[in-house]
């Protein structure tokens, strides 16, 4: 069963209580303002830009090294006789080596392909979490919507009971009516003006809420678009989220990773080969020795070598075994820690197409139920007239009217933030699968890591980071108040 255009707009216009003239704030825009300024989606991309520096990182380990020292020495006391010269007074010397790896076991390999596939992993974490930050703003944005319905039907039910008991005591005035009739009446009245109160208090939680998501108060909220690409079947919702779902994802390819991990461990045991080259020189800066055939100084002198050098591993105190076993546990987690996530992504798409199932069953029957519920207060009215009900049986028949239109809004709530869930669930609910547009091209991970990868000069930086998301200190505090046109 597919949730169609005309049923949200049905929906919606319920929830609205009324036709609004003009909106400030749609659910495509909300998404957007959350997906450029929301502080949680910026921290994520900025941790995963972190994450792919891991693979320049591991690949450095396998590239030539370049050092160079240098140190000057100045001899303040000599405790011996130098008759001869044949010390130096002063020493400035320098060098420069290179080493070139050229065998490490496969560490160095498999170091790289565990980075790579980590960062494949961090990618479909931030696909996670864009859903997540996705589903929070439609909830919120949907909870607004649903709170300022309440507040309104809880406000006229006000109204209409501050009427009923100004009524009953102008019967009672003349007899017409007891004082219980008048004690039921203000009973009434002050549940619904508590139950107002209440209203009001989640609207302002929700409003707020929706601040801290989308980094602004909202306005008059528009209807929100139907939800692509529901299924039909459970069974096609959770094949297609065993395909797609980000968290799953990113768990496959943390034990992907870990398999390398392994690798990487049982390298410690073998050889390792490298080239290296140095140059010296040492300079005494005019106070070195003379030369006992020209009487010149001595005063600089060089030296330069080259070779390869092995390093065998033959005991290492059972570290390198230890190394692998613990790397061995890792994979173990991870392998089991995949499972445990594919778990809980079957039971998630299971209980939000449940929810999303029963929520658009309560709508059916919660709009025959308003139906019958104002056809019998209706007739208790028009019985009260001639003395066939009480007035304790017109305030119980508002009463379940009330709750009918009530459990309407809310489950007509409850279906729309249902389905997105189960669309978050699938995999299926972020920038690129809604279609929106936040000003510009949306955030790719990849684009960073392409520009990263390649990189080995030691003096490539970034500029210092600046905070990309908006802060709300000046936004006002929200109230539970309606406008007249809500």
């Amino acid at each position: 069963m597919r949730l169609g255009g005309s049923r949200i707009a049905l929906a919606v216009a319920l929830l609205a209580a009324s036709a609004m003239p003009a909106y400030a704030d749609t659910l495509r825009e909300a998404l957007a303002s959350a997906y450029n300024t929301n502080p949680t989606l910026q921290g994520a991309r900025a941790s995963q830009r972190g994450v792919d520096e891991n693979v320049v990182i591991e690949r450095a380990a396998g590239l030539p090294a370049v050092h160079g020292d240098a140190s000057y020495t100045e001899i303040l006391d000599d405790t011996y006789s130098d008759p001869g010269n044949l010390y130096p007074d002063r020493q400035l010397s320098g060098g420069l080596s290179l080493t070139v790896p050229v065998y490490s076991g496969g560490a160095v390999r498999n170091s790289v392909r565990a980075a790579k596939t980590r960062v494949k992993a961090g990618q479909a974490d931030l696909r996670a979490t864009e859903s997540a930050i996705f589903s929070q703003v439609t909830a919120a944005y949907m909870d607004v919507i649903l709170n300022e319905a309440v507040v309104g039907l809880n406000a006229h039910l006000v109204n209409v009971l501050s009427v009923n008991l100004q009524a009953t005591s102008d019967r009672f005035e003349i007899g017409d009516l007891t004082r219980t009739d008048v004690a039921q009446s203000t009973s009434r009245l002050q549940l619904a003006r508590g139950d107002l109160r209440t209203a009001q208090a989640n609207l302002v939680e929700s409003r707020e809420r929706y601040i801290r998501l989308v980094g602004h108060e909202p306005g008059h909220l528009a209807p929100p678009p139907p939800l692509p690409g529901l299924p039909e079947q459970v069974d096609e919702a959770v094949t297609i989220a065993l395909q797609s779902n980000p968290d799953l994802i990113a768990a496959q390819e943390r034990a992907k990773a870990s398999d390398y991990d392994i690798e990487v461990a049982g390298a410690t045991r073998l050889p390792k080969i490298e080239l290296f080259t140095s140059g010296n020189v040492v300079d005494t800066l005019g106070s070195g020795p003379l030369d006992t055939l020209s009487g010149t100084g001595k005063d600089r002198t060089t030296s330069a070598t080259a070779g390869v050098r092995a390093t065998i591993p033959l005991y290492q105190g059972g570290r390198p075994a230890a190394l692998e076993r613990q790397a061995q546990a890792g994979s173990a987690a991870a392998l089991e820690q995949q499972i445990e996530i594919e778990r809980g992504v079957i039971a998630q798409v299971r209980a939000a197409y449940s929810s999303w199932q029963a929520a658009n069953a309560i709508i059916e029957s919660s709009k025959s139920g308003i139906a019958a519920a104002e056809l019998s207060l209706e007739g208790v009215q028009a019985e009260n007239t001639v003395g066939n009900r009480t007035i304790l049986d017109i305030l119980d028949a508002q009463q379940e009217l009330q709750r009918a239109r009530v459990q309407l809004v809310t489950a007509q709530r409850n279906a729309y933030v249902a389905g997105f869930t189960l669309l978050a669930a699938m995999g299926k609910a972020e920038a690129r699968d809604l279609g929106i547009d936040t000003g510009g091209p949306l955030y790719d991970p990849q684009d960073n890591y392409r520009r990263v990868k390649g990189k080995i000069f030691d003096w490539s930086f970034d500029p210092d980071p600046v905070a990309q998301s908006t802060r709300t200190v000046d936004t006002p505090a929200q109230d539970g108040e309606i406008s007249a046109s809500n």
